[in-house]
């Protein structure tokens, strides 16, 4: 017979849940997290796990999409200045700290069979929910650069986000540029930034 918990008692879990999973999911990741593993800090059975989350990768995406609003609110000044080499300097300036601050995201960069997994669990539709927070602002952006004749006109919106994604590979490999990592940060995105303009 299943465990009946008060209100109380599953705001607790659910907020232990979450708060062990972004631990663990962004220090061991999601293949290396066991059902135990989340659960024992909540203090509750396997088995009440589902009674909160139906898989790790339902949890794993709640998780993501609790911290979505932040990373957008970083990325959301850039995107409202007029599109140009200043504001998509300024665009990988905000994703790079993004970056910096946030290992979950940062894992995601650098594991992204980690993203593909949870999308094979809970479906592309659910992991769609993302989105309208983080990429559909910037695919519109440049949309909208691309109109006005100021961002090439030759690749897809999505390619160039692509593009602007890859300025995060500097950032996940910081340590390889010792002392110059500023200077490639600086130099790739300002590099890039003038390659996307007409």
């Amino acid at each position: 017979m299943a465990t009946a918990f008060t209100p109380e008692e599953k705001e607790r879990i659910a907020r232990t849940l979450l708060h062990t999973g972004e631990e663990l999911f962004t220090t061991q990741g999601l293949k290396k997290t066991s059902l135990d593993d989340l659960v024992g800090p909540a203090g509750i059975a396997k088995g009440s796990f589902y009674a909160f989350f139906d898989s790790k990768e339902s949890l794993y995406l709640e998780i993501m999409l609790n911290r979505a609003p932040r990373v957008s609110a970083a990325v959301s000044a850039a995107l409202t200045l007029p599109p140009g080499e200043k504001s998509l300097v300024a665009l990988m300036h905000a994703i790079t700290d993004v970056l910096a601050v946030d290992p979950l995201y940062r894992r995601l960069l650098t594991r992204p069979e980690e993203l593909e997994a949870v999308a094979r669990r809970v479906g592309p539709e659910q992991i769609a929910r993302i989105t309208p927070q983080i990429v559909t602002p910037l695919l519109d952006y440049l949309a909208a650069g691309q109109r006005d004749g100021v961002i090439v006109t030759d690749l897809a919106p999505e390619t160039l986000a692509g593009v602007i994604r890859t300025v995060g590979l500097v950032v996940v490999h910081r340590d390889r540029f010792g002392p110059a990592y500023e200077q490639v940060l600086e130099a790739t995105i300002t590099t890039l930034a003038r390659g996307m303009l007409r």
